[in-house]
């Protein structure tokens, strides 16, 4: 049987593809995607997809905001408890049945979540504030100290520049793994943005009515190319299930102290950089 030139290279094979993984050190703040670039290109070929992380892209981006210099107003406070933790832990979460372990995390909702509302609300407005977790798509779990990373600034035109700098017929494409929901054959998701066909930016009501439609998985945030919706979610899912299997994956803020072995305190760059980080993966169709 053929392995399509996979001879000692690490990969496993989902779905009709192999996944071929790039792994490095953990992207710094304002960093180079070299890491990510480097390896790549020397594995890639031809017609196969690279399939990157949001995270590494926001934070080679610089798109970090400190959290602990936002203060906390009482609208914050109160969507940080009152909404958040008791409303949406204890009433509509379970209504809705969104998963256990988003409600088991509404529950015990430290006090941190006042200022990172307080964020949410300036950054993006009550549409997406008003949204229970993952908020906006600011991702928590990948960031130094008390800063969260936003989501990468125009992932379209970052993906672009990636595959011209590799040079190669490929299709690079920037994902992320909040939802993409369908409901009559119509795409949509709460995330400010994603590929054309997906109809972004509809926080909180298109959490609520994602949770009465079907879940389509990862969102395609940018393509190199026009792709179709459904060819997007396919690969983002491919790539998505990879990265769920690893032992480094930290989905959650509750997940990354476990994962990098921090006993209190915050999280800081060595910390994040003491494990081998899989930011992106080749899908190459079988």
């Amino acid at each position: 049987m053929t392995t399509n030139g996979l001879e000692n290279i690490k990969y496993r094979e989902i779905d009709g593809y192999y996944v071929i993984p790039i792994e490095t050190g953990y992207i710094k703040p304002n960093g180079s995607l070299n890491p990510i670039i480097e390896p790549a290109t020397k594995l890639i070929k031809d017609g196969d997809y690279l399939v990157i992380a949001e995270t590494p892209i926001s934070v080679s981006q610089g798109r970090l905001v400190d959290e602990a210099k936002y203060k906390p107003s009482l609208k914050a406070k109160f969507l940080a408890v009152i909404w958040s933790k008791y409303i949406w832990g204890y009433i509509l979460g379970p209504l809705l049945k969104i998963k256990k372990r988003t409600i088991k995390n509404l529950r015990k909702l430290p006090k941190e979540t006042s200022a990172h509302k307080e964020v949410v609300l300036q950054l993006y407005g009550w549409k997406h504030a008003l949204k229970p977790a993952s908020e906006a798509g600011i991702d928590l779990s990948n960031a130094p100290g008390t800063s969260v990373s936003l989501l990468p600034e125009n992932p379209e035109e970052v993906a672009k520049s990636l595959k011209n700098k590799i040079n190669k017929d490929i299709t690079v494409m920037i994902i992320d793994t909040d939802a993409t929901y369908m409901k009559n054959g119509h795409y949509f998701t709460g995330l400010p943005i994603a590929i054309d066909g997906i109809e972004a930016n509809k926080g909180v009501i298109g959490y609520v009515k994602g949770q009465l439609s079907e879940n389509m998985g990862s969102t395609p945030l940018g393509c190199s190319r026009k792709i179709s919706v459904e060819e997007g979610l396919k690969i983002a899912n491919i790539a998505e299930e990879y990265q769920k299997s690893l032992d480094t994956a930290m989905p959650t803020i509750h997940s990354v102290k476990s994962v990098l072995n921090v006993d209190g305190g915050v999280v800081t760059v060595e910390d994040l950089d003491s494990i081998t980080h899989t930011p992106a993966v080749i899908l190459r169709k079988k």
